[in-house]
């Protein structure tokens, strides 16, 4: 009974996903910006490289497992500052595996309220789906080759993946736009057997609140994504103490309260885990999602050991 559930349960979720939210979703969200937004490309003025590995509802079969890499910079571009940075993402759901390579670039411009990249991003999506992943044989499931919406052996087809986005920075808060999947490409695995990509959009914000102990700094934040059929938004409330411990709570709206915790080491190193709660129906069976990340920044500008202090959480 237990493997039904697991079976009826992740052939829904992939069902909704193939006509609604497909990207990934994170704990870390304020981490994972150049991810979904390429004008944050450059923002943080330094070489910025991040690990980050999220599994998500820990203990089903064949649940969510996503890892992130991710690099970006400043550089001098056109005859002005831009911003350039690259993503690598591998997200598992049950029988499906995709795979995302993305170049990004970002035009900086400095205006009156802070300063703000255009961003666009340009790169390879491979979607592969393994039609031999094992499901438990009932009274209401067919045998393997009998159905012909769902390919034999493993296939994938590689598709054109392109984003855009705004990201505005100052001292004291951030705020970005974008959309990915722009050209919502199709990928036809048969004749019968195909899937969309569905453009995803988003928004965010956030503000570094000093308090009276200029040790301890609160940073209030929101991030939103959607795809005109669903929405997902976060709430997320951080205290940062002496620009290196952090810890903060954070709320997905019908979906899970996530605990987070950082710390930053010497010369840029910095650690972040989050632990979600769920606490929508699916919170009974008592499966939460980890995340964990490492983070390197570097100033070459300033020198290859200056400590990097970031004005994001965590």
């Amino acid at each position: 009974m237990k493997k039904i559930f697991y079976f009826l349960f992740l052939s829904i979720f992939i069902t909704l996903a193939a006509y609604g939210q497909q990207d990934p979703q994170f704990s870390f969200n304020r981490e994972t910006q150049l991810l979904v937004n390429p004008g944050f490309a450059g923002s943080n003025d330094a070489i910025t490289g991040l690990i980050l590995n999220r599994y998500q509802w820990s203990g089903f079969d064949g649940a969510p497992k996503t890892l992130l890499f991710s690099v970006e910079t400043t550089a001098n571009i056109f005859g002005g500052t831009s911003g350039v940075g690259l993503n690598i993402i591998s997200d598992e759901l049950g029988y499906e595996k995709n795979v995302l390579v993305n170049l990004n670039y970002a035009y900086h411009t400095t205006t009156s309220i802070g300063d703000l990249g255009i961003g666009a991003s340009f790169g390879a999506f491979n979607k592969a789906i393994n039609g031999d992943w094992v499901v438990p044989q009932t009274d209401y499931t067919t045998p393997p080759g009998s159905d012909r919406l769902i390919p034999d052996g493993e296939v994938s087809q590689l598709a054109l993946d392109v984003g855009f986005g705004l990201f505005l920075k100052s001292n004291n808060y951030f705020a970005g736009i974008s959309v990915t999947h722009l050209n919502e490409a199709k990928i036809d695995f048969s004749d019968l057997a195909y899937t969309f990509f569905v453009r995803h959009y988003y928004l965010s914000g956030g503000y570094n609140i000093s308090l009276s102990n200029p040790l301890f700094e609160l940073r209030p934040a929101i991030y939103a994504k959607s795809d005109l059929a669903s929405t997902q938004i976060d709430f997320t409330m951080g205290l940062v103490y002496n620009e290196r411990f952090s810890g903060g709570l954070s709320y997905r709206l019908d979906d899970a309260i996530a605990i987070l915790v950082g710390v930053e080491m010497l010369n840029g190193l910095n650690i972040g885990l989050a632990y979600d709660i769920t606490t929508s129906a699916l919170g009974r069976y008592g499966y939460g999602s980890q995340e964990i990340f490492l983070r390197y920044a570097v100033d070459f500008g300033k020198g290859r050991l200056k400590k990097y202090k970031s004005i994001r959480f965590l």
